[in-house]
């Protein structure tokens, strides 16, 4: 594998980005020369990117909204899954605190990532309510 070096700039991201690009439409075979080099240039970018752009997660709850406009779903389907439209609503409003029964669902039923709806958000407002 030549031509392949440190990404330690931006003008080396480009490089890189451009000559990765080329395989985006005619992918090499995997244990080709240039399906190494396609792995080590993919996984130098993705090394730079996280370092120097790094994208922050979502909180739980515009998680959850995300992944219904992407899949389609209202909050009636998230009523169903949680057997409760009021309970349904809450949580979308912040109002409750998503239960580990929830995020359970969530993750089997959705295929949200349970690692992702476990982190700490804020609720709203004064009449906060726990499962």
């Amino acid at each position: 594998m030549d031509n392949i070096r440190a990404i330690r700039n931006d003008d080396d991201l480009a490089w890189a980005i451009a000559e990765v690009s080329q395989y985006f439409d005619n992918p090499p075979d995997p244990f080709s020369t240039d399906g190494m080099r396609f792995d080590v240039l993919s996984d130098l970018i993705e090394a730079y990117e996280d370092k120097h752009y790094p994208i922050d997660a979502p909180e739980p709850i515009e998680l959850i909204k995300a992944h219904m406009e992407l899949t389609g779903r209202s909050q009636s389907d998230l009523a169903t899954l949680f057997a409760s439209r009021s309970r349904a609503s809450e949580v979308l409003n912040k109002k409750r605190a998503l239960t580990v029964e929830m995020i359970h669902r969530l993750h089997k039923e959705w295929g949200i990532p349970a690692d992702c709806l476990v982190e700490p958000y804020h609720l709203d407002g004064p009449e906060l309510k726990s499962a």
